[in-house]
């Protein structure tokens, strides 16, 4: 799936936990996190042409789709969040649910089923793997993301909190309202009636 897709699932988890900003921050780029080396892409397309062409992306992609780099993510968390354990876990499963949409849909267009080195560098006995995984830009896929991003619309709306506070607390704050005032909330639109 895309790193978009990625992201909203991250959002919408760390929602589903009583954490703080910096913690539904870090729940978030954990679901990410693997994908780090999908940023092989970038040398692989710019020496493509070059008499000795960098394949990254191409022999590196889904290297750190493993259970050691799920423990990596999730100590960082546990040092970085406020409610340590808690962040650490959720992070831990953020990191899976990763694994999980990739293995459900990310085939690529050329057919080939993205195998997870699940225990690599240790060992190479469990390669994760589903054949009917559907293809990066199917009809599940799109779907999926809309609606995690339906999703986060209604959170940000009824929490009053959105992604953009990972970025900006103002740009979260405006749009929050923006959502509510086009939106209002139904104890408000019986208050104006009343």
């Amino acid at each position: 799936m895309s790193p978009v897709t990625h992201f909203l699932t991250g959002w919408v988890f760390a929602n589903c936990a009583r954490v703080d900003r910096r913690d539904r921050a870090l729940i978030t780029l954990a679901c990410v996190a693997p994908d780090i080396d999908g940023l092989g892409i970038v040398p692989e397309l710019l020496t493509r042409n070059s008499t000795h062409p960098l394949l990254w992306f191409s022999e590196y992609h889904h290297s750190l789709h493993t259970l050691t780099f799920a423990l990596v993510i999730a100590a960082v968390s546990v040092m970085l969040a406020h409610q340590k354990w808690k962040t650490g876990i959720l992070a831990f499963f953020s990191f899976h649910l990763h694994l999980l949409e990739d293995l459900a849909g990310s085939r690529g267009s050329e057919g080939y089923d993205w195998p997870i080195p699940y225990l690599k560098p240790f060992s190479s006995a469990l390669n994760l793997a589903w054949h009917g995984q559907w293809g990066l830009n199917s009809w599940p896929n799109v779907a999926i993301t809309i609606m995690l991003l339906l999703a986060t619309f209604w959170l940000a709306w009824w929490r009053g909190f959105s992604p953009l506070e990972m970025i900006s607390e103002k740009a979260d704050a405006a749009f929050v309202a923006a959502l509510r005032q086009r939106f209002p909330r139904r104890v408000q639109v019986l208050t104006l009636l009343s």
